[in-house]
């Protein structure tokens, strides 16, 4: 059992075990091969993950931004646990976020808290990749985030970054609920181990292709972004309704994807 689950009282603990499991039975009707693994051939965590460490060396820093308590390792096991976990995979992972919890996450090798003007505590082309994993969508001020992430970065490395797309059915969904009801929203109808105070307001600013190149240009960044659907998350342990989301991610033009994966490379 995971830490974080020992976190939580006993009947909490055990709604997150049944939503788990009612999950991985709705995903083994839906994909053939789930069994082996645990996990569908579209899984996001997955093809994202395996994208960052094939861009990850020993002699990389990283920045994990937004990186929080580190909720990511505390709610995954096993080989997914391994595959996000970066630190002891390159030279120095950091880890910064607005809120002050990121002092606390263990999964770093060092933490800092972003200052109220939005400036990383870091030096100039200091770092060689940057990772942010379901962040973006929460950034309020895309400009001034993109140009600390600019001048961060060293040339030649690369932005990595895991966020629902705007108008997928989970970005469209965010912006028709109320912020404060997020959370026990997610709890009635996801598959969703989070703390509520680790489900934060979403802004969607800075979660679109258009955006990505107004905020990193072409000319001084490749882009190598795509729109992927991946298997559904929120169906309440409901097979009917899971079916209904795959077959309605299925007939969406691709700019209607759920989710969007950027890696985008500074050229100079």
């Amino acid at each position: 059992m995971a830490d974080f689950d020992l976190a939580m009282g006993e009947p909490e603990r055990q709604a997150n075990l049944r939503a788990f499991d009612a999950g991985d039975r709705v995903h083994a009707r839906l994909y053939p091969d789930y069994a082996a693994g645990a996990f569908a051939p579209d899984a996001h965590f997955v093809l994202f993950f395996g994208r960052v460490n094939a861009l990850v060396s020993q002699e990389s820093v990283v920045l994990d931004f937004g990186a929080g308590r580190g909720k990511l390792q505390h709610i995954e096991t096993g080989w997914k646990k391994e595959l996000c976990s970066l630190r002891g995979r390159c030279r120095r992972l950091i880890g910064v976020d607005v809120d002050p919890v990121v002092m606390e996450n263990s999964m770093t090798d060092e933490n800092y808290v972003i200052d109220a003007d939005g400036r990383i505590p870091l030096p100039d082309d200091s770092v060689d990749l940057v990772m942010a994993w379901a962040v973006l969508e929460h950034v309020t001020t895309p400009e001034t985030t993109a140009r600390e992430l600019d001048r961060v970065l060293k040339p030649g490395g690369w932005i990595c970054a895991w966020t629902p797309n705007k108008w997928g059915y989970v970005g469209i969904g965010a912006r028709l609920v109320p912020n404060r009801l997020h959370a026990p929203l997610l709890r009635k109808i996801g598959i969703d181990r989070r703390r509520d105070e680790d489900v934060f307001p979403v802004a969607y600013k800075m979660n679109t292709r258009s955006v990505l190149k107004r905020l990193f240009p072409p000319t001084r960044y490749e882009h190598h972004v795509a729109l992927r659907n991946g298997p559904p998350g929120y169906h309440g342990g409901s097979l009917i309704l899971a079916r209904l989301v795959h077959l309605y991610g299925a007939v969406m033009p691709p700019a209607g994807r759920s989710m969007l994966h950027a890696f985008l490379r500074k050229t100079r």
